[in-house]
């Protein structure tokens, strides 16, 4: 059969058009081909994470990044400010990769935390943060004998899927690597939505060089199967020839679930008894959490010059300090400071809050939900294409993946970020508290510049933060009919015996929410022996087999708007979006989360895991990220090793499998937890852990 990357290159061959306005002539046709063992598409926590387990073990791995920096949320995309839960931050409870970064940041600073924030323990710069976790990466390579090939500035713009066996394999993918072009501009000129079309194209342009590079399986693989058993495993469950390479999507959003065009959700989900604070009742596509481009400012002796942008006055409307207990511009400007050469002023304390004012040269990354939060959440203004609007732009014809992002989208929170500073420090009205409460701060200067901390000439970072983007399904297994899932009852710390789930959800829909909460005393619930009212809870997340990882954050939502576009005068965040909001139990990444429906060699590491909207709003942070990425690094070194595939390693679940045991055995030898300590059915202590 014809793949779409075949038909590429036979449309390539022809010189024939491709859809969009894309074309590949002949000459076009890539221009290198490199190999791998293991393909990563992403560069951010989770793909480096990926890359470093695998370079650990040894294996060839090909890592590409639409941005020229590694390190997603604490470099490209600004938030450099480690986002932890105190418990499991005072016992050091991460991935081994995550404590080194930590440790690299504290021996290039002199301390883990050069901004003195008070977010976190842990605030930088963040193109230090980028240069640490490329030494990371190359020093990974040299101790495990693997080899990095890094492609920054690339984008992946088709893929070559095909039958193999029972099942499907992508067997190439072609990439696009950008260069600026003879007298145009340097990288980072532009915003990311004057660029981001060029990226996806294969022509040369006045602003960018293009190199085509076809990615392809290594043709040797540097171990063979070891293990018998493992062998007649693999002729019991399939007849399918093991994979020779593995593909990751640990993109930002989700990028290859949708262009290989497996099942994946989008935005929110139905409530059930699963998800039982949804705040839907049928779901909705559109309102995914916002995202954010951050800045950095900093504090200066004197007062200013500020230019009002001319697109102010669309956004003034919506910027605030959102609640009374944050209207201080110093607390603000403290919260992610990410650099401060000095400590000499007095702790100011703020109700629970204590934090240092801002001195001059301290420098200051700006991420604040009624402020540079961009939050659509209608057909018309969401940032990331649901399938159906794929579709119908003709982006998963052969040649014409544009990147699946809405670009009017990122161009409007572009603005109003930049409106942000603008409104920090010249803004006189706050959108939810009022008049008389913003002051005028005309001693801050908003940083711009190839040296500047984002590291663009516009001062914004090089990609937004994504909070949420697509959400893979999983494969049906045994308890999970319609495709595999982490859902909110399996992490929040919610009580669902509150009169609120009672009265919004249908008699048969709440028995079901109280007897997955049962527990232990689940038989007795089912079988209707006690009241369900007499039943104990559980008091713990739910346990996997199959985990392979660990992560622990609040269920945290920033939610889309009601109206569009989002700075609509008067808007108000979606009701019922935060319903859901609140603590959540340390908790648990199945390597089913990781595994997509049909395509037996692609994995899934990042926020597009197989969760629930609202699971994903606690399955998104910094040391998530990399224990997801250190899982599915270690799991494709592992099945090339073995010869086995993943899925292969849980579509008998909750039936014991030796070498999911060894692959979990592997992990932990190498210093990645795949549960927190004292984690057992029989445990119901959690309560300390914050």
């Amino acid at each position: 059969m014809l793949t779409r990357f075949l038909i590429g290159v036979v449309w390539g061959c022809l010189g024939l058009a491709v859809v969009n306005g894309d074309s590949l002539a002949a000459s076009r046709l890539p221009e290198r081909e490199e190999d791998c063992e293991i393909l990563v598409v992403g560069g951010g926590l989770a793909g480096t994470a990926t890359a470093y387990e695998a370079l650990l073990a040894g294996r060839t791995v090909c890592l590409t990044e639409i941005t020229d920096w590694l390190g997603g949320q604490v470099s490209a995309q600004g938030t450099a400010a480690l986002d932890e839960r105190p418990t499991q931050r005072s016992q050091l409870f991460y991935p081994r990769g995550y404590l080194e970064l930590r440790q690299r940041i504290e021996a290039h600073y002199g301390t883990l935390n050069p901004g003195n924030c008070w977010v976190s323990e842990s605030c930088f710069l963040p193109g230090d943060a980028a240069a640490i976790l490329l030494q990371m990466l190359r020093d990974a390579a040299a101790e495990g004998s693997g080899e990095l090939k890094w492609f920054p500035s690339t984008v992946v713009k088709d893929l070559a899927i095909d039958r193999v066996g029972r099942g499907e394999q992508i067997e190439g993918a072609i990439a696009i690597q950008h260069h600026p072009a003879s007298g145009a501009p340097p990288l980072n000129a532009q915003t990311l939505s004057q660029t981001i079309e060029d990226w996806y194209r294969y022509d040369d342009s006045s602003q960018f060089e293009k190199t085509i590079i076809r990615f392809v399986p290594a043709t040797q693989s540097k171990a063979q199967p070891q293990s018998p058993s493992i062998g007649r495993l693999k002729d019991e469950l399939t007849s399918s020839p093991s994979p020779r390479w593995y593909v990751v999507d640990a993109s930002e959003t989700g990028e290859l679930i949708a262009l290989a065009d497996v099942p994946y959700r989008l935005g929110i989900d139905a409530r059930s008894h699963l998800d039982p604070s949804s705040s839907s009742e049928t779901g909705d596509p559109y309102c995914t959490q916002g995202f954010t481009y951050p800045f950095a400012m900093a504090a200066m002796t004197t007062p200013q010059p500020h230019r009002l942008p001319a697109f102010y006055p669309r956004y003034a409307s919506y910027y605030s300090y959102e609640k009374a207990h944050l209207a201080d511009f110093d607390l603000v400007f403290s919260y992610r400071r990410i650099w401060s050469p000095r400590n000499t002023a007095d702790p100011v304390t703020r109700g629970y809050i204590t934090y240092i004012p801002a001195q001059p040269g301290d420098i200051s990354m700006q991420n604040w939900t009624w402020g540079n939060d961009y939050r659509p959440g209608r057909a018309g203004d969401n940032l990331v294409y649901t399938r159906n609007q794929l579709l119908q732009q003709g982006q998963l014809n052969p040649g014409g993946w544009q990147g699946g992002l809405r670009t009017e989208t990122l161009q409007r929170a572009e603005e109003q970020s930049i409106g942000f500073f603008y409104w920090l420090v010249a803004g006189t009205s706050d959108s939810q508290l009022g008049e008389g409460v913003k002051q005028l701060h005309p001693n801050f200067r908003y940083l711009t510049g190839l040296d500047s901390p984002m590291g663009t000439m516009h001062g914004l970072s090089k990609y937004p933060y994504i909070r949420e983007g697509r959400r893979l399904i999983g494969r049906p297994g045994a308890g999970y009919p319609y495709g595999f899932g982490v859902r909110e009852i399996d992490i929040s710390r919610r009580n669902y015996r509150q009169d609120y789930y009672r009265k919004m959800l249908p008699p048969r829909l709440y028995r079901q929410l109280q007897i997955a909460l049962a527990g232990l005393e689940a038989p007795a619930a089912i079988a209707g022996t006690r009241p369900l009212a007499s039943i104990t809870q559980r008091t713990r997340s739910s346990l996997y087999p199959d985990s392979v990882g660990i992560a622990h954050y609040a269920i945290d939502f920033h939610p889309c708007m009601t109206l569009s576009p989002p700075e609509t005068p008067g808007n108000t965040e979606r009701i019922g979006e935060r319903r859901a909001e609140g603590q959540a139990y340390p908790f648990q990444i199945p390597l089913r989360a990781a595994i997509p429906q049909n395509i037996d060699n692609l994995l899934v590491a990042g926020k597009s895991i197989a969760t629930s909207h609202i699971a994903a709003a606690a399955y998104r942070i910094h040391s998530f990220e990399w224990s997801v990425g250190a899982a599915v690094g270690t799991t494709a070194a592992f099945s090339l090793e073995n010869a086995i595939a993943p899925y292969q390693l849980v579509q008998r679940l909750p039936s014991r499998n030796l070498q999911l045991e060894a692959l979990q055995q592997q992990l932990r030898q190498n210093g990645n937890p795949t549960a927190f300590p004292d984690t057992s059915i029989f445990n119901q202590s959690w309560e300390d852990w914050r």
